[in-house]
């Protein structure tokens, strides 16, 4: 536990009693040390890792950014936003990444925050349109940095690094060990933290594999899916219009699913993982892009519908479940045309799924949409508020509650949806008439 009270705070507002080992190793590494290499596995608590040391190192007397998280993606930026505003501290955090309006940012960053979060192209870009000052930067945190070399932001990251001339903490975030380190972070002889377990370490995930007759899996897909006791899963393969096309087969043989890629818009892929996060679809199908830095619940199943090429990238997937002390499976659709692997070992246990016919029940929840969020004037308080007194649910029959910032989407049981919305045809809530519906589904847009 923190012997900072501020910090205790914090911890208290995050829902969390104490620190794990990891956690409580990479706060005094990161506060002591100038360059620090953290190892640890996905879900193990990385961001609140550097976030808990970044904020007793703020000083409240300077005005303007003084520190830059680069991340690989939007998803892990607005999480890690996400987490620092939980936190509660007193100090503005803001986030820029490519897609989000530059105009915008450019307000927001008019008036500094005290820690930056962005893609490496976007603040690259603002760098170069000097909308902060980079001279009160010191602390540069690299998160995911494994995956940022992977998608190619090399020259980006110099860019932004060697414009950052006050720095003296540099730390370097990943979930794979054995990165080489680029000589243009300029972190030399880091003090490195790993926690990456070896895989026989591992023993709480176990690994299935489902034989398909037909070259074409999705039946024994849907065998499977059926199998699972109506627990939800993460389905993953490689191709975007493939995870288009599995969710959309599942959903007509009566399975409710949803995709996620990259080639999706930003509103789109929030929604889907919205409805996936409150439970109002109960199956993922997904690219790599899930496999890491998402705020989605753990997952009993993980499916690879297709392996991927990369060993890294199956142990990530993979670490959507079994996380710290839990229990999971991990399970291989394949047929015998396929490729084998060179990583996987193929004498694991064969599970016969043909019999299981069996759809799983229905989601729990519906996905409700509110055509207002934050600038709105607009937080859970008042939806809840409105839900119950106008909307007249109890407190089970409302679930999660997402509030953006032009939007918000909020859980309610199926069974009462139709009432509900009734209830609240005419009704104004905060003396203002808002459009509240079921949301939609995220489907495939015709060609």
């Amino acid at each position: 536990m923190y012997k900072n009270p501020h910090s205790t705070n914090l911890l208290l507002n995050l829902g969390i009693e104490s620190l794990n080992e990891m956690q409580e190793m990479a706060q005094d590494a990161i506060l002591n040390d100038a360059n620090v290499l953290l190892l640890s596995p996905t879900g193990s608590g990385k961001t609140l890792a550097f976030l808990l040391p970044v904020f007793e190192m703020l000083q409240p007397e300077i005005t303007t950014v003084q520190c830059l998280i680069l991340v690989p993606s939007r998803e892990l930026g607005l999480q890690i936003e996400q987490v620092w505003k939980k936190m509660g501290t007193d100090y503005k955090v803001n986030v820029c990444y490519g897609g989000h309006s530059i105009d915008t940012e450019i307000k927001n960053l008019s008036n500094p925050p005290a820690v930056l979060i962005g893609t490496p192209g976007r603040i690259a870009d603002h760098i170069d349109r000097g909308t902060f000052k980079t001279e009160t930067v010191v602390t540069l945190i690299l998160d995911e940095f494994d995956k940022s070399l992977q998608l190619g932001f090399h020259e980006q990251m110099s860019f932004i690094i060697a414009r950052l001339n006050k720095l003296n903490k540099r730390v370097l975030v990943s979930a794979t060990s054995d990165i080489e380190i680029p000589k243009y972070t300029r972190v030399v002889n880091p003090t490195v933290l790993d926690f990456i377990p070896n895989e026989e370490e591992n023993s709480n995930l176990s690994l299935k594999m489902v034989v398909s007759k037909d070259k074409d899996k999705i039946n024994s897909l849907f065998n499977l899916i059926c199998s699972l006791k109506s627990e939800a899963a993460i389905i993953f393969c490689n191709h975007r219009d493939a995870a288009e096309r599995i969710s959309d087969t599942l959903n007509e043989k009566g399975i409710y699913s949803t995709y996620y890629h990259g080639g999706m818009d930003q509103d789109e892929r929030e929604r889907a993982l919205i409805q996936f996060r409150n439970g109002s679809v109960s199956y993922l199908v997904t690219t790599d892009l899930a496999a890491r830095g998402l705020d989605i619940p753990e997952m009993k199943h993980v499916i690879h519908y297709h392996l991927p090429s990369k060993e890294d990238e199956f142990t990530h997937r993979n670490g959507r479940t079994a996380r710290m002390l839990a229990s999971g499976t991990a399970y291989i659709v394949a047929h015998e045309s396929e490729k084998k692997s060179d990583y996987l070992d193929y004498g694991m246990a064969v599970l016969n799924v043909e019999n299981a016919t069996t759809l799983p029940k229905p989601p729990e929840f519906q996905t409700i949409y509110v055509s207002g969020g934050k600038k709105n004037k607009l937080n859970k308080i008042d939806i809840v508020g409105f839900f119950s007194q106008k909307g007249k649910l109890e407190k089970g029959d409302l679930g999660l509650i997402e509030v953006k910032d032009f939007i918000s989407f909020a859980a309610v049981k199926s069974k009462k949806v139709k009432v509900f919305l009734s209830n609240i045809r005419d009704e104004k809530m905060k003396g203002k008439k808002f459009k509240i519906e079921v949301a939609r589904k995220v489907v495939k847009k015709e060609e």
